[in-house]
């Protein structure tokens, strides 16, 4: 197939922000009962009768939460949602309705943001969620991104980082580590590519590792699955830092201790040889990687045998009291202090 050299290039300004918002937002599909008025007014109606209601914000900004020389603009609107997402989730909740605003500079045509919007599409599509307003504006700092996501829960099922005690067993969600080595891979590549332009990286060996870097998951179904096996965790909280942090931040909220098992950290074996490839401890990666999007939660030792066998949930260790401090245990069984070297935007 012969590449166009001179795509077509539609300056936002022909349209003005109305028409931007009407041509980007023209085939999102309300799909929750409690959307009563999406996009189009001054302002969304929702009703949501006798439930609780959950909002998160997250604010995503080129060169500090994303590089578009390897973040294709349609990866980036889906886990834009992703994001905010996840944090619904974490308090065991219903995602329903997502904002999405933008702040776009000049060098960003129309096609560009058709793109990111594909991307919002269908990550609404696949979830479930209406998205119901936003905002557009100028911006001259490149692209930023700001998503408020809403969810609704009976009281009574609602999840927080405050409720682990003495004890519950430590569970997490699938496997950690492969974001931030598919980042590693991603920014080695582009090293290379400054280098000789002409060379095409061979990733088929990153596959998964890249994939969950660039286009991460929010794990509905455990909130889903939580429910089919009648277990309501005692405190909960999504990995977006790398899981020492998210452990202490449960810690502290919870005002216990941990020993956290270190040949129980669930690692899939790409990270692991990858991990190997950079020299790099593969537990130092799922402790402080980051961007796993993965959910982190305590439960009672009786919700145990609902549990055991579940290729989803995996119990990484307990919670003990405070006075003991928050400990990893490592292979050779010693104790070593958990420390949150997870990712912090403020050093990025």
């Amino acid at each position: 197939m012969i590449e166009d050299k001179n795509p077509q290039r539609t300056s936002i300004s022909e349209l003005g922000e109305f028409g931007l918002i009407d041509h980007l937002t023209k085939n999102f599909e309300i799909k929750q009962k409690t959307t009563i008025k999406g996009i189009g007014d001054d302002a969304a109606v929702l009703d949501f009768k006798s439930k609780k209601i959950v909002v998160t914000t997250d604010l995503l900004i080129e060169q500090v939460h994303f590089d578009l020389s390897y973040m294709p603009l349609k990866h980036l609107g889906y886990k834009a949602i992703m994001v905010n997402l996840s944090d619904v989730y974490a308090m065991n909740a219903k995602a329903t309705q997502v904002t999405v605003s933008i702040a776009v500079s000049n060098r960003f045509p129309l096609e560009a943001l058709e793109e990111l919007y594909a991307g919002i599409e269908t990550a609404a599509k696949i979830y479930e969620v209406d998205v119901i307003g936003g905002d557009t504006t100028s911006s001259t700092t490149g692209l930023i991104i700001s998503v408020t996501a809403i969810g609704q829960a009976d009281e009574s099922d609602i999840v927080y980082r405050n409720g682990a005690k003495p004890n519950d067993l430590l569970v997490v969600t699938g496997d950690l580590g492969a974001a931030y080595m598919g980042l590693q891979i991603l920014e080695r590549e582009k090293e290379v590519f400054k280098v000789n332009p002409n060379n095409q990286p061979d990733l088929d060996m990153y596959t998964y590792i890249i994939e969950r870097q660039l286009k991460p998951e929010a794990r509905k179904d455990i909130v889903n699955l939580l429910e089919a096996l009648k277990i309501k965790p005692t405190s909960m909280i999504d990995i977006s830092d790398g899981l020492s942090s998210e452990v202490i931040h449960l810690c502290k909220q919870s005002k216990v201790g941990v020993e956290l098992y270190e040949n129980k950290i669930p690692l899939d074996p790409q990270v692991i040889s990858t991990c190997e490839e950079f020299n790099i401890d593969s537990t130092t990666i799922a402790l402080n990687g980051g961007e796993d999007y993965e959910l982190l939660m305590t439960i009672s030792q009786e919700d145990y045998p609902k549990i055991k066998g579940n290729p989803n949930l995996t119990v990484i260790g307990y919670m003990t009291d405070k006075e003991n401090g928050m400990n990893l245990v490592t292979r050779a069984e010693t104790l070593i202090p958990l420390i949150a070297k997870g990712w912090n935007s403020f050093n990025a």
